[in-house]
């Protein structure tokens, strides 16, 4: 029988869903999202994110841990205040992590790029599928690179986790045949295009100022004048934006203002420079 809350009972849900491929349902078993989220999460209100203490109300934090939602686990505004309105870093709703996965389509032997190690979920998942040898995952904020390290030690898991610009990729264990990143962009990161083997896959959030909310599943082909990368969307997936390429937060508070934007009707064609 199944427990109210926990792995086995989040990876039901996303089976039945139909969120979830045969070949991630292992992974989504053996790893506990919860050792992944902080004692203190951010839920969205009315005025903004309220914190939600562990200590103080375990039981609505431990349905949240496993619920198929994304909670804020960072915010730019001070320690003590009462509502924040700048999310930072979060945990991605657990549907669009299994979405993002399967779209990777990942093999046994695949060497995989990951940026943004946020909470560290997402590459204890790739880990477990792959081998933690496998896997490298880029965090520009070394606070939260430090947690994720932290966190993947204590649910028995070692990939690299290394401190740096996503935007750079990672080439001192390039090439990948696999990149996925947990970020928003609008223009694709040439070292993403150039750290990928040819037929190698990536998979990425991508929008405009005005429109953040597809995914991207491109596929890298080296030509004579260098790699380039094409591809289709394949999903909606509205993340937060690399911190370098994130835009002015004028043109954000425009954005929010307008959340209901049509949906494209045809593949993007991304910038590759």
């Amino acid at each position: 029988m199944l427990t109210a809350n926990g792995p086995a009972a989040l990876t039901q849900m996303l089976s039945h869903g139909g969120h979830l491929s045969a070949d991630w349902r292992g992974p989504f078993l053996r790893v506990d999202r919860a050792r992944f989220i902080p004692d203190r999460i951010w839920v969205r209100g009315d005025d903004g994110y309220t914190p939600l203490d562990r200590a103080a109300d375990p039981d609505r934090w431990d349905h949240l841990a496993y619920a198929d939602e994304a909670l804020v686990t960072q915010v730019e505004d001070p320690p003590d205040a009462e509502v924040a309105r700048t999310p930072s870093s979060s945990a991605s709703m657990p549907r669009i992590v299994a979405r993002m996965l399967a779209a990777l389509r990942a093999e046994d032997g695949h060497r995989v790029l990951e940026i943004g190690a946020g909470t560290g979920y997402n590459a204890a998942l790739l880990a477990a599928r792959l081998g933690d040898e496998q896997v490298t995952s880029v965090e520009v904020d070394a606070e939260l690179a430090e947690r994720a390290r932290a966190s993947l030690r204590t649910a028995g898991y070692a990939p690299a986790v290394v401190t740096g610009d996503g935007a750079e990729g990672w080439v001192a264990r390039a090439p990948y045949d696999r990149l996925i990143a947990t970020c928003s962009v609008h223009d694709v990161p040439r070292a993403w295009i150039e750290q990928t083997k040819p037929g190698g896959i990536i998979v990425i959030p991508w929008g405009t100022t005005l429109r953040n909310g597809v995914l991207l599943q491109l596929t890298v082909e080296h030509c004579p004048d260098g790699p380039v990368a094409s591809g289709r969307v394949v999903d909606d997936a509205a993340f937060m934006w690399m911190r370098a390429q994130a835009p002015p937060r004028d043109v954000m508070a425009i954005a929010r203002a307008n959340p209901r934007q049509p949906h494209r009707t045809r593949p993007a064609r991304p910038r590759q420079r």
